[in-house]
This record gives structure tokens, C-alpha cells and sequence, in this order.
């Protein structure tokens, strides 16, 4: 066995590429040699921006030999009456590659058939890579691929070079005008030559000496430790950022990290426009001091090991100045007006063509603002001096889009809602309301933390659903594989956030409260329209509970009865969810989903209708004693939220359900009777059915 080494080396791939690559290389490779029988071990990716390789350990030399046996035509077609082979026993001879003596009989529940046993010995497994390779190689996913010269061959970047070796043997193949080899380059600057690989094995330590950490772990531990290093050396600490860590992890191939310092005079500006600043335009590590202040100094990461540090450090802060002093000069200017002003300012700019400006927007999120606020009892916190949760949110809706027309966020587009923080507190304006500004847009990404505070909270729920609604009444509905508007992830967040916060006012009523701020449409048209965002919010919210660990079938009943009340559904969940771990659910479940589909097929009574003077059976009277005897009890279980215990109380009917089934028949030929059953069974459905359909469940 033999370690398998495929290298890809490319021009400059963007960073973010470069995980997921390496990802679908390792998959693909391995899911190939899987399918081609080729036994191997575990394999280990490597990338830097030039080059995406991977390692895989054990390699056996040959394809794994297979036998089988072929079943082929009946046995009285394949000899004739004096036992010798017809063309029919031939012709599948030769199909199988097996002379017509090898033939066997094999009885099957058809009859007797003539059977082959089939060798398929085992290629070579250098001659199955050849086809391998570079299939794996063009499979590769990528946000965008380009082609280069007049070949037909599609990847992030043009590919210089191939190295492709099964020990110390070559993998030959070609890829457009590349041919595979041993052969690899070293850094760009510093060992720009080839470097001649004899055995897989030595990929790692050959790179190495050519001033090149193909292993990203070891590149970065090496970066982490070299930024930690110099921000110590200024006095301060790197400011902590692990996606920045990645990121330029893989925009080198060996991390050289050069201190630099800018004027303290820029440190009026907010920090996070000079975080923002060095972060997203330069990809440089912000450094504070040990009480977490910004300090005037940063730290890039050069690609090469240059020989005079403080020249390097020089040109970035040259660079840096140009970026700061353009923030220092829109901030100051932003400041010049008032957020007021900025706000009359969005009646120029259109939020999407069909649903009108942004000015339109915040005044539509305000109504829905105030009207979540008369549903939430809270006392005003000390902070919010005199001013009532109305007061607060519709001042908060009014600024939330301000910053949107400020010079700082034209710049710095990522800080939207941060600018609009920072000028509503300079302004003065209430902390719960400079807080919602930022927070109406969580989450921003999956995972990202959810608005902190209750105005932050209801103010993102009502500009989330007038988004939704709006998109919704405009025709812009999300498909399989288009969301611009991102309706989707607006969706998640939405029931995030009433989750979080145990908001339990109704979802539906929610967006019929968003849905008539667009109007212009009849009343057939309005419910459709709330049909359909109801629907889309509930496929989101089974998303949700399926990420949880929530099994389809339970998701699928408990939405099927009710899903208005956002913490309600997750209660109801997680109580079936515990029952269906019981043993003796199954049998419970197929009482229930009895009851259900007796139900839905019958359409010729009235659960009010009940007469116990037409009970002709012991059972009938008996499992409405047991109905009215936990009725009560599941009512008062559920308005009080006790989920757990109200599902007990009805699995508790089981046994009257299942005394009736055994006692009488439901469909009786006295249709008198027979309504009247029905009515109670129906009773019983109602019953659970508040809780969940039954009839969803997998038994």
C-alpha cells in the first residue's frame, strides 16, 4: 500500500474558496476510489492559495477482484432434448465471458434457470486514476470558474501545474495542456523554482524548505503565534477574530507579521469605522490594550520574509493613512447633520420598485411596531426614563434606516445599523432605542447572536415581516434557487427572535397585521396572500425544529394542528417527542390515528350532537365518562403551558378508546347511531387534536 498524492497548483485562489474545495476534493477522491473498489485510508487536505492538495494514506495497488453469479435464460431453453447447449445458453455464455460447460442450473421460485459464476478481476490501480483524477479535479464546486487560453477547462484559477503520485510512482493524465508529474513550485518569491517530489510522502518537508506551510493547521498556528508576538511587543493584544485569522491564513503561504502605527488623531473616529477600516478593506489585526481600548497601532500579515520590516510597515501605514483619513472625513461630515435629517432623506431612496422608499418602509415597520407593543406587558426599564415601550419603538423604527444615507455606511457598507447606534447616541437619543437600531438587523448570519433587548426584538420582528409580506405582495417569492431579498434567512430569524424573547402572540395575526399595510387588494386576495407567508414562515419553523432534533413525523402532526404560537409549537414538540420515546406509544398512536381517519372520512355528523340516550354499549358511555374526565384537566395543562402533563392526560384515553373499537361498530347500520358515535369520536379528536394530528405519525 502506497500514500496517494494529488496536487492542484493554480494561480492565486481567492481565500474563501479554498476550504470548501479542499472539502469536495477529499470527498469526491475518496467517494471515487470507494466506487472503483480501491481499498484506502483516511486522507488529509493541504492549500494555500496557490496549490489545493490532498493526501490519501493506504492506497492498495490493485482494484479489490469480485465474483457474482448471472442469472440467465430457463434451463429448458438452453439445452436442447439431447442435453446439448442451445445458441440461448451460447450467447449468454459469451455475455458472461465463461465457457458453456461452467453453466449451472440454479432453481428460483420461477422455475430452473441457467446461472454463471462471474470473475471481474481487479485493474491496476494506477491505470483506474488515470480516469479518476481528473474527473475529481473538474468536479470541484466553486462560487465562480473561469477558463483560460482555447481549452476547455473550467477551475477557480488557471492551473500551472499537476502533481499526481501513487508512492513513487506518476498518476499520467492530462488536463487541458497540463500534464500530470512529480513536480511542484515553491514560494513565488522566495524558492520560485520547481521542486521535484520522489515519493508522496515527501510533499510536507520538500514545501517546507521552499518557505511554503502547505499544512494550514501549522500555518496558522504559526500566524496566530506570530500577530500574539508583536501586538505584545507594542504593549497590547491582538483584538480577538478568528474569521480574520482564517481569511488570511489562506492569503499566504508563509505568515510574516509586520507591526505598524497610525495617528492618534484618527482614534476620534468610532472604533468600529477603524476596525471596519483595517479589517475589511486591508485584512490587518486591530490591537488594544489590556483594558481593551483601541490602540493607534495594527498588524499585517506579509507573504514574504522581507528584509527590511520597518520599510514593509511603512507602506502599510501609507496605505492605512489614505483609508483612515477618508473615514475621519465622512464621519465628521455625518455629523454635521442630524439623524432627522437623514431620515427625510430616505424619501429619495427606493427600497424595491413595487413596495415604494425606504421612508415608506419605516413607516409601515412603525404601525407594526406599535401594535407587537400593545401585545407584550413589560414595565419600563430604569434607562428608558419616562418613556413607554410605544414611545421607545416608534422612535427606533423612525431612525433604524437613518444610517443608510450616511457618508460612514456608503464606505462601509457592514455597518449599517452600527453607524446608526453611534449617531442616535451622540445624539442623545434613548440607549434602548440607539440599541435597536443595531439589533433590528440580528441575526445577521446563521448562529449570529439575536437581538439583546425587547425593543431591539420587536422592532426586527416588524421589519422582518414587512419584508416578507411586502416581497410576497410584490410577487417576489423565494424559489429553489433564488432568494435575493433573503426572505428565507429573514424568516429563520423572525421565529428565532419569538422564541427567544417567548413572544406568544400569534404569528398569523402578526402577518395579517403586516399584510394589510400594502393595500390595494380585495379581501380573497389579502387572506391568499396571508395563506401563503403563513405557510412559508411554517416550512422555516419545521427547518428550525429538524435542526433541533426533531423527528419529521413529530414536526409534521404538531404543525399540522396549530403553529401560532411560536414557543407553544417547541413545548408541544419536545412533550411528543418524550411520549414517542415510551414503550407503549405505538399501540397509543394507532388508537389515535384510528379515531383521526375514522374522522376525516366521515362527513354526515356533528360533535355536538352527542345524545347518550342512543349508547347501546357499555364502552359508549365509559369513554365519554373518560373524556369529560380529562378535559378539563388538558385545558388547564395547556393554558398553563404544562405540555408534558396534558399529553399524558390524553394518552390516559387509550384504553377507552381502544374498549369502544373492541365493543362496537363505529359505522352502524342505524345511522342514528351511527352519527352519534361518530360525534364522539369526534369529541376525542378535538381533543387531541389541539395538541397534535395523530394521524402524521409513523407507527
Amino acid at each position: 500500500m502506497d500514500n496517494l498524492l494529488l496536487e492542484i497548483g493554480a494561480e492565486e485562489i481567492p481565500a474563501g474558496y479554498i476550504r470548501p474545495a479542499l472539502k469536495a476534493l477529499s470527498s469526491a477522491l475518496l467517494q471515487k476510489l470507494s466506487d472503483a473498489r480501491i481499498e484506502h485510508g483516511d486522507a488529509q487536505v493541504y492549500g494555500t492559495p496557490r496549490r489545493l492538495a490532498v493526501n490519501v494514506e493506504n492506497v492498495v495497488r490493485k482494484q479489490k477482484s469480485i465474483k457474482s453469479e448471472v442469472i440467465g435464460p430457463p434451463a429448458k431453453v438452453g439445452f436442447d432434448e439431447n442435453g446439448k447447449p442451445t445458441m440461448a445458453a451460447q450467447k449468454f455464455a459469451e455475455k458472461v465471458g465463461v465457457s458453456v460447460n461452467k453453466l449451472t442450473e440454479k432453481e428460483t421460485p420461477r422455475g430452473s434457470y441457467l446461472a454463471a459464476v462471474k470473475m471481474e478481476r481487479g485493474l491496476a490501480t494506477q491505470t483506474l486514476l488515470k480516469e479518476i483524477l481528473p474527473e475529481v479535479i473538474l468536479s470541484l464546486p466553486f462560487p465562480k470558474k473561469m477558463r483560460w487560453a482555447d481549452l476547455d477547462v473550467e477551475f477557480a484559477r488557471p492551473i500551472h501545474t499537476i502533481v499526481a503520485l501513487l508512492g513513487k510512482s506518476i498518476v499520467p493524465f492530462y488536463l487541458g495542456n497540463v500534464k500530470s508529474g512529480r513536480y511542484t513550485c515553491g514560494h513565488s518569491f522566495m524558492a520560485p523554482g520547481k521542486i521535484k517530489l520522489d515519493v508522496a510522502d515527501d510533499y510536507l518537508e520538500k514545501l517546507r524548505s521552499a518557505w511554503v506551510l502547505a499544512d494550514m493547521a501549522e500555518r496558522k498556528k504559526m500566524l496566530e503565534g506570530g500577530i500574539a508576538e508583536v501586538a505584545q511587543k507594542l504593549g497590547g493584544k491582538i483584538l480577538p477574530d478568528a474569521e480574520l485569522v482564517d481569511i488570511v491564513n489562506n492569503l499566504v503561504e508563509y505568515p510574516v507579521p509586520v507591526a505598524g502605527n497610525f495617528d492618534e488623531a484618527f482614534l476620534e473616529v468610532p472604533d468600529e469605522v477603524l476596525i471596519n477600516a483595517m479589517r475589511e478593506h486591508q485584512k490587518y489585526f486591530a490591537v488594544v490594550d489590556k483594558d481593551n481600548r483601541l490602540m493607534p497601532s495594527f498588524i499585517a500579515v506579509n507573504n514574504t520574509a522581507a528584509r527590511d520590516l520597518a520599510l514593509a510597515a511603512k507602506g502599510h501605514e501609507r496605505v492605512l493613512r489614505a483609508r483612515l483619513a477618508d473615514a475621519q472625513f465622512f464621519y465628521r461630515g455625518d455629523l454635521e447633520l442630524t439623524d432627522d435629517d437623514r431620515v427625510e432623506k430616505l424619501k429619495r431612496v427606493l427600497f424595491q420598485a413595487k413596495l415604494g422608499t425606504m421612508h415608506e418602509k419605516i413607516e409601515r415597520v412603525a404601525k407594526i411596531a406599535e401594535y407587537l407593543a400593545s401585545l407584550v406587558d413589560v414595565k419600563p426599564s430604569p434607562d428608558t426614563k419616562d418613556a413607554d415601550l410605544k414611545t421607545q419603538l416608534s422612535r427606533a423604527a423612525r431612525l433604524s434606516k437613518a444610517d443608510l444615507v450616511s457618508q460612514v455606511v456608503g464606505e462601509f457598507p457592514k455597518l449599517q445599523g452600527v453607524m446608526g447606534r453611534i449617531y442616535a447616541t451622540v445624539a442623545g437619543e434613548l440607549p434602548m432605542v440607539a440599541a435597536a437600531i443595531e439589533e433590528h438587523y440580528r441575526p445577521v448570519y446563521s448562529g449570529a447572536p439575536l437581538p439583546a433587548t425587547l425593543v431591539g426584538a420587536i422592532l426586527s420582528i416588524a421589519d422582518k415581516i414587512d419584508s416578507i409580506c411586502g416581497c410576497f405582495s410584490a410577487g417576489l417569492i423565494p424559489t429553489g434557487a433564488s432568494d435575493p431579498y433573503a426572505l428565507r434567512r429573514q424568516g429563520i430569524g423572525l421565529i428565532q427572535i419569538m422564541r427567544d424573547k417567548g413572544f406568544s402572540f400569534s404569528l398569523r395575526e402578526l402577518i395579517q397585521s403586516s399584510v394589510a399595510q400594502f393595500g390595494g387588494k380585495n379581501d380573497p386576495e389579502m387572506n391568499e396572500l396571508v395563506e401563503n407567508v403563513h405557510r412559508f414562515l411554517q416550512n422555516r419553523i419545521a427547518h428550525l425544529l429538524a435542526e433541533d432534533g426533531s423527528s419529521k413525523d413529530t414536526i409534521a402532526a404538531v404543525l399540522s394542528a396549530s403553529c401560532t404560537d411560536i414557543p407553544e409549537t417547541w413545548s408541544r414538540v419536545g412533550a411528543l417527542e418524550k411520549l414517542k420515546a415510551k414503550p407503549d406509544f405505538e399501540p397509543l398512536a394507532v388508537a389515535f390515528k384510528r379515531v383521526v381517519n375514522i374522522i376525516k372520512k366521515a362527513d354526515d355528523f356533528q360533535a355536538d350532537a352527542l345524545d347518550p340516550k342512543l349508547f347501546q354499549h357499555e364502552s359508549e358511555p365509559a369513554l365519554l365518562a373518560a373524556y369529560q374526565a380529562v378535559k378539563k384537566q388538558v385545558e388547564d395543562n395547556l393554558e398553563k403551558d404544562l405540555f408534558d402533563q396534558a399529553l399524558v392526560e390524553i394518552a390516559s384515553l387509550r384504553d377507552a378508546v381502544d374498549a369502544f373499537f373492541e365493543g362496537v361498530m363505529v359505522m352502524a347500520d342505524d345511522m342514528a347511531v351511527r352519527r352519534n358515535r361518530l360525534a364522539l369520536l369526534g369529541l376525542i379528536a378535538t381533543l387531541f387534536g389541539r395538541f397534535a394530528d395523530f394521524s402524521k405519525l409513523s407507527t
